[in-house]
């Protein structure tokens, strides 16, 4: 028989006294509050990169392949539509990752979505009262509208297809609110040709939100020959291509592999990390706000802990004075004490996690917490639950609490027998 823990289980709430009680349970309440917040920050941390990565690359795919001569992404510098690797790039499946020696050491979680072609063209959107400069990028019908589509709010995309009797423009909700325009309504845009200014005029055809502000508000869609016809390119001709990944941690293998191994010397590739670096630096900075979240809960998770501990040392003093008599050795006693107050910190873990995944729930569900959209570029905090981040959360939380016990029961090799049986 195992006797610390006989004796652990014999140290149950109802036996001992009632102020034991009372902080006993303020540490059990303690540990649960401190691991349903870990929980709840690490969801909606993560949800919240999930997201706002995602309106990024959905918004701008993943890699861009233009010319290296274009000094700005809207500087128009066609390159041929015609290109050894499109569209065979969207058979990629997988890719190998190289180690130092040229070994393969393992693989891409993915491999190629899709590749587009567009162009991009800037331009003077004007109404009646208003003025607006626009990027419009043209893109056809095979473009990666999955993505776009959740950003949609009004209209469709029905104006995307090859015919153009029906010219349209798509705009953002940012645009249309300044501008004061309706879906179906007439506007025109002024662009400048060899010199020359130039006009068309675009019905509204739909309308988007992306919440990402700065982009929202210079951004617009037209169709992919309509923007080569202005620019006096031939069917040929486009801006560049976007890679759309299946899965966003293979970005940089991807970006590196397409760059070396697949594009011409006169074409260029980077990626969206690299080209909208102030985004993903802030992006970065929330894993700071997390990691101190985490520090400062499992600090006054561990203090509760070790005051609890030492209260029920106290408070059993005369029967670890009697176990010592009867020739438990001090390591015995320790593990009594180490036992119980494991059994504390699950049953703090059980009603943590309840608490932490029913927020995490309720949040998802209905989107209680609201965030400005204009800050935050997302109107509620998102939350991503992570089943191993979960696991391994739950895993840290207990053997931290658990090793802290370690300093307040080394107090029991102190205590002095006779003394211990003395004392009341």
């Amino acid at each position: 028989m195992n006797f610390p823990r006989y004796i652990a289980r014999r140290l149950s709430l109802h036996s001992a006294t009632s102020f034991q009680n009372i902080i006993v349970r303020l540490g059990i309440t303690t540990l649960a509050l401190s691991l349903a917040v870990i929980i709840v920050a690490s969801a909606i941390i993560k949800g919240f990169k999930a997201e706002i990565s995602e309106k990024v690359f959905g918004f701008w795919g993943h890699i861009h392949i233009t010319s290296p001569s274009m000094n700005s992404m809207f500087e128009a510098k066609p390159i041929a539509l015609h290109q050894s690797f499109y569209p065979s790039l969207d058979t990629i499946r997988r890719l190998g990752i190289e180690g130092e020696n040229g070994q393969i050491t393992g693989y891409t979680k993915g491999g190629v979505e899709g590749i587009y072609p567009f162009v991009l063209i800037a331009g003077i959107m004007e109404t009646r009262d208003e003025f607006e400069g626009l990027i419009l990028k043209g893109v056809d019908s095979s473009y990666n509208w999955k993505k776009m589509q959740s950003f949609l709010v009004e209209g469709d995309l029905t104006f995307l297809s090859d015919s153009l009797d029906d010219r349209k423009i798509l705009i953002s909700r940012t645009t249309a609110d300044r501008l004061k325009l309706s879906l179906d309504d007439w506007v025109i845009m002024h662009f400048v040709k060899n010199n020359q200014g130039i006009r068309r005029a675009f019905k509204v055809g739909g309308i988007y939100n992306t919440g990402l502000e700065e982009y929202d508000r210079q951004m617009a869609f037209i169709h992919l020959k309509e923007a080569q016809q202005l620019l006096g390119w031939g069917p040929d001709q486009v801006s560049g291509f976007e890679v759309f990944l299946e899965n966003i941690d293979d970005i940089d293998y991807f970006d590196n592999y397409i760059y070396i191994d697949v594009l011409p010397t006169e074409l260029y590739s980077e990626s969206l990390r690299d080209k909208f670096s102030n985004i993903f630096d802030w992006l970065e900075l929330q894993d700071t706000n997390e990691y101190v979240i985490m520090i400062l809960l499992l600090t006054v998770a561990v203090i509760n802990m070790i005051s609890i501990i030492l209260i029920m040392i106290l408070e059993r003093t005369s029967m670890i004075g009697i176990l010592k008599a009867m020739g438990s050795r001090d390591w015995q006693t320790r593990n009594i004490f180490i036992y119980h107050a494991a059994k504390l910190i699950l049953w703090g873990m059980v009603i943590g996690n309840g608490i932490g995944l029913g927020i995490c729930f309720i949040q998802e569900r209905f989107k209680l917490i609201k965030l400005n959209e204009a800050d935050y570029y997302i109107s509620y905090a998102p939350v991503h639950l992570d089943v191993k981040l979960l696991i391994l959360l739950n895993l840290l939380f207990f053997l931290v609490t658990l090793a802290s016990l370690l300093i307040p029961t080394y107090y029991i090799s102190k205590l002095s027998p006779v003394k211990s049986i003395r004392f009341n």
